[in-house]
């Protein structure tokens, strides 16, 4: 009788898993997009609210009223994070080895300095080339990399080889990188840039609505080749696999996210008075009615690349492996081998060149390098980071994750700044939900 009632509890007990644990999403990633969706219609509704010409009571006309989640706002939102998206998704190493870079923000102005002092001053005056030369903005972008990783091995070195806590030596760099950057700059903003590198930033440089659906039909393709030879591969090697009705959903949600979000960008169209300046550059003169839409921006483009690269680094390389193990257990990795000194040095170079990278998008999108560039990103990176799922006792994080944090953090500031909220009181909001992200990270890993 026991048996029978337990052989009957059994497939009620599997059914009560829920579709979350089939689908196998994990539950905090599913937690931070819903938290990113309350967020967004938050703002939606406020803004709505502000925009009605007398109060309603329904919440229906206070989201159609909204200006929050238009196509503008979400373009508008997509470059601003590629910045910060792009630093936070080296934290993660940086986090999961133990270790904490809080100059990142300072070596991003260091670099903005070096590639706009070697676009206006050092190519013309060496080499002859001036600010539209093909080679200008390759050049500038390479020795700004070089330079951001050349930093970040001397701070590697000084944890890895001198035993300096990291915590000290980027605090050290916060102070020493921003003020570098002043001088170089001969204290003064840098502009103009040349244009081929202003199209990193974001309206100066998109790849047009054609492009941007052939991009997005490439990257569903991709998802779902991703998906099923994931499976395919855990079938061959004897592993579980999930449900084909599983794959078929996990297949469907990663095409309608991507297509969505090409759709929302194709959604932006290019001001009229733009677009005729760019018909009259041209010689031409702009038909009556034309419209034409931005598209996919050449930064976003450039993160997603970032994305998949540290993605597969961290999943399918020896070193990623590395990265892990000597975050689980220091000690222990080091006994099995593992060179922990020049991993450090390694990691610190990267994050390094990753923010010469974002400094590269963030002087680009604003036109030129200026003197507060990168100020308080430091705060803006870790906090992604960590909202990202990222543990700060190590060995625990996810560069997607990361990703996911820093979209969350401009939302939340750029939904701030649209309702009219003070800039220090931003900066309040963003210090809290740093803690309680880090709270509710510690109370889930504690049931989990």
């Amino acid at each position: 009788m026991t048996q029978a009632a337990s052989s009957s509890h059994t497939p009620q007990t599997e059914q009560k898993r829920g579709i979350f644990q089939t689908l196998e999403i994990d539950t905090r990633l599913l937690g931070m997009v819903g938290a990113f969706v309350v967020i967004c219609l938050a703002f939606q509704a406020w803004t709505g609210i502000r925009a009605l010409p007398a109060f309603s009571w329904n919440p229906l006309e206070w989201l159609g009223a909204g200006r929050f989640l238009v196509p503008q706002n979400t373009f508008n939102i997509a470059i601003q994070t590629v910045s910060v998206a792009i630093m936070a998704a080296g934290m993660v190493f940086v986090i999961v080895t133990r270790h904490i870079d809080l100059s990142v923000g300072s070596i991003l102005a260091l670099c903005s300095a070096v590639m706009a002092v070697t676009q206006t001053q050092i190519l013309p005056q060496t080499l002859g080339l001036g600010l539209e030369h093909p080679l200008t903005a390759p050049i500038a972008v390479i020795v700004g990399i070089l330079t951001g990783m050349m930093v970040g091995g001397f701070q590697g070195w000084l944890i890895g080889y001198q035993k300096i806590p990291s915590f000290i030596v980027t605090l050290g760099g916060l102070l020493v990188w921003s003020r570098v950057a002043y001088f170089v700059a001969g204290g003064q903003t840098i502009g103009p840039l040349d244009s081929t590198f202003l199209m990193l930033g974001g309206t100066n440089g998109t790849i047009g609505t054609t492009a941007s659906w052939v991009i997005g039909a490439i990257a569903a393709l991709a998802a779902i080749y991703g998906i099923w030879n994931a499976r395919r591969q855990k079938a061959g090697h004897g592993f579980p696999v999930k449900p084909v009705w599983a794959e078929v959903v996990m297949s469907l949600i990663a095409t309608g996210l991507i297509f969505g979000f090409v759709a929302i960008l194709n959604s932006n169209l290019i001001p009229p008075g733009r677009l005729r300046r760019m018909f009259e550059e041209s010689g031409t003169v702009m038909p009556e009615g034309y419209t034409e839409a931005y598209g996919i921006p050449i930064s976003v483009l450039i993160l997603i690349a970032v994305t998949l690269v540290l993605t597969v680094m961290a999943t399918r390389t020896r070193l990623g492996r590395y990265i892990f193990a000597t975050g689980g257990n220091p000690d222990a990795a080091e006994l099995s081998g593992i060179n922990t000194k020049r991993l450090t040095v390694k990691i610190f170079a990267l994050m390094g060149g990753l923010c010469g990278l974002s400094a590269a998008v963030a002087s680009a999108r604003l036109s030129n390098h200026s003197l507060d560039i990168g100020t308080l990103d430091e705060l803006r990176v870790i906090a992604a980071a960590v909202i990202g799922g990222t543990a700060l006792a190590g060995g625990i994080g996810t560069v997607y994750g990361a990703i996911l944090g820093a979209v969350i953090m401009q939302s939340l500031q750029s939904g701030m700044a649209m309702v009219g909220v003070d800039a220090p009181f931003q900066n309040i909001v963003v210090g809290t939900v740093l803690v309680l992200a880090v709270w509710i990270d510690i109370q889930y890993r504690k049931r989990t």
